[in-house]
């Protein structure tokens, strides 16, 4: 009788390991696909900072002493920054595929373009996760970089 017992609840087992398996392998790759969205989402944080301040640089070199000048001074034939806003464009679209959901906004909070005056780069951009998840709204990142014309 013990060893009947034993024998069925030996039985009983046979699909336990079917089950951890499959609960296992769905834990690891949600982990792994986590890990990756987590990495993606830094690497696009990067990629805004480093356009935003590659805009910067752009404006800093190209003041009023600049014959390419951006920015709100007389003289300059680009007073909006829309060379700016090329300029970090060009830089973010080399690592992203598309830039539309981009909003890229140069300031001079001094008012002018000459040297010693600040420039202020700021990017918005709605981020688009790879993987949707219930209950979370996708951020929208903000990266600000500036910096002084010397030129």
């Amino acid at each position: 009788m013990a060893r009947r017992r034993a024998a069925w609840l030996a039985g009983e087992e046979n699909g336990s390991t079917l089950l951890e398996f499959s609960i296992s392998v769905w834990t690891l790759l949600l982990v792994t696909f986590l890990i990756f969205e987590f990495c993606m989402t830094i690497y696009t944080y990067s990629v805004l900072c480093d356009a935003a301040r590659e805009g910067v640089r752009y404006a800093i070199a190209h003041g009023t002493d600049s014959s390419l000048c951006s920015g709100p001074s007389t003289g300059c034939s680009d007073s909006s920054g829309s060379n700016v806003i090329t300029v970090v464009n060009g830089y973010a679209g080399v690592s992203f595929h598309n830039i539309s959901a981009m909003t890229v906004t140069p300031s001079w909070p001094d008012g002018t373009s000459t040297p010693s005056s600040r420039v202020v780069v700021t990017i918005s951009y709605a981020y688009v996760p790879y993987l949707s998840l219930p209950g979370f709204n996708p951020p929208t990142m903000r990266v600000t970089a500036e910096g002084r014309i010397v030129f």
